[in-house]
């Protein structure tokens, strides 16, 4: 990694599962690794529809960001990893909450399958503060 290169974590959002960082900070961004419907205390995956765990998701993205100085408003990429396409509409009720002002670019795509038999992922790119 690159000595101007930092790691985030945050015990407010759940632990990485794997080799990687909540997120790093770079060249005056924030690159947020994908985050999941985890609750960041159990471990576990409490909501049952892809709109509960893309609600927890953000809530989680959110804590990565503040932890890494930036937040919400500072998005300008976010890419959603969908189990079922299906569930699009459901998961934009529930993200429209969290960027209600701000509307950065985003990607949407499904995927055959999520760690964790989640049914959504979310990861981000933001200005640092």
């Amino acid at each position: 990694m690159a000595a101007t290169s930092k790691t985030v974590y945050t015990p407010e959002a759940p632990k990485p599962i794997g080799p990687y960082s909540q997120a790093v900070v770079s060249g005056g961004f924030v690159f947020c690794s994908g985050q999941l419907g985890l609750d960041p205390i159990t471990g576990e995956m409490p909501g049952r529809t892809a709109a509960e765990q893309a609600e927890r998701a953000l809530m989680n993205l959110r804590a990565v960001l503040i932890r890494a100085g930036s937040d919400v408003s500072h998005v300008v990429k976010v890419t959603i990893f969908l189990k079922n396409i299906k569930d699009f509409d459901e998961v934009n009720r529930v993200y429209t909450k969290f960027f209600d002002d701000n509307k950065p670019a985003r990607s949407a795509v499904e995927v055959s399958e999520l760690p964790r038999g989640a049914l959504v992922e979310i990861e981000a790119v933001a200005e640092v503060r």
